[in-house]
């Protein structure tokens, strides 16, 4: 048994933190801190919980924080960067939901979040936690810097094929892909209100998202950068992200090998479900689990490849996937915890 303690918890991705920890056999759940909403009970900022959770939120107090095992920050970008090394330094591991150690590059995160990276000295030790690909090197880490949830999706749904036939890749990637709105996280904002959301879908972000240069660095893989053009939309639905990811090759692979490599590559995975046959992903397939579905097309004519992933982007694109690098690092079963099936209808 461990303890954690979450330092965001009034958020979305923290709320679904508490969700999934409250029910995880392997965890107490200890200090939930929630800035503003301190003072207040879990179950009134967030009905759902009910009695599950009977804790109060707290001040963020890190060195309270810091006695836990581990600790998930799901907090603004920059926020975290004060307080990793001390949460280290207490002994706590730590799973950063937030964008402060996701890019390797300090230059990168100043051109992309806007301010100077101040833990740079924790950067070549933070291990991007995509967990079906980096699971090894997530399992010893004392940082696990989450991956975003379009670049979840995004990595899941084309790290096999550049693994396979990367080198008949042939010129940029397109991913064009659509969320819900609680990527965007609570606080309201000038864009996001219901009247403006409601029966409308845009794009935002187009070719210039902070995830355009997390999602080409995951794509490198210690090789050259691709390049990749990332459109993203919002759609009038809460939960959910669908990605089209469109990839010219020199001489594309019929789809029984694209999708044989997909079979081969994430057959012992818990959490990926290669879909074939005419069946394609939809977001209300993964709604609510730790899914990720996926499934392949190929072109041949037009020389290319079109892969699609769907997922929950507050659960595989955020929480449940921290959960399920939690488990790797403290040698729980993997599954430990997440094994819900999706929510239908």
């Amino acid at each position: 048994m461990i303890r954690a303690a979450i330092a965001g918890a009034s958020g979305y991705s923290g709320a679904e933190l508490v969700r999934w920890l409250q029910g995880h056999p392997e965890v107490e759940l200890g200090a939930l801190a929630a800035g503003r909403q301190a003072g207040r009970s879990a179950s009134d900022v967030f009905p759902h919980l009910g009695d599950a959770v009977t804790a109060d939120l707290v001040e963020t107090d890190w060195d309270r924080l810091g006695a836990a095992d581990v600790v998930f920050l799901a907090l603004p970008h920059g926020e975290a960067l004060g307080a990793v090394g001390r949460l280290l330094e207490a002994g706590a591991r730590v799973i950063d939901i937030g964008a402060d150690f996701r890019l390797r590059s300090p230059s990168a995160y100043r051109r992309w979040y806007g301010g100077e990276h101040t833990a740079t000295d924790l950067l070549a030790e933070a291990v991007y936690g995509l967990t079906e690909w980096r699971r090894s090197a997530v399992a010893g880490a004392r940082l696990v810097a989450n991956p975003g949830c379009y670049p979840t999706a995004s990595a899941l749904a084309l790290k096999p094929l550049f693994e396979r036939f990367g080198d008949r890749v042939a010129g940029a990637v397109v991913i064009d892909a659509k969320s819900g709105v609680s990527g965007a996280g609570r606080n309201a904002r000038d864009g996001y209100q219901y009247s403006e959301l409601n029966e409308n879908l845009k794009p935002y972000g187009s070719g210039a998202h902070r995830h355009q240069p997390e999602i080409e660095q995951e794509l490198a893989a210690g090789g050259e950068v691709p390049r990749v053009f990332f459109s993203p939309h919002l759609v009038p639905m809460t939960r959910g992200i669908l990605a089209a990811c469109y990839v010219p090759m020199t001489a594309p692979p019929s789809r029984d090998e694209l999708e044989a490599a997909y079979l081969d590559r994430y057959a012992s995975e818990p959490f990926v479900r290669v879909l074939t046959g005419s069946v394609l992903p939809q977001t209300k397939a993964t709604l609510g689990s730790n899914y990720c579905d996926l499934a392949v097309r190929v072109d041949t004519e037009r020389g290319l490849a079109v892969v699609f992933a769907a997922l929950d982007n507050l659960v595989k694109g955020a929480a449940g996937q921290a959960v399920q690098n939690m488990n790797v690092m403290f040698s729980f079963e993997e599954t430990t915890g997440l094994s819900a099936i999706p929510v239908f209808p």
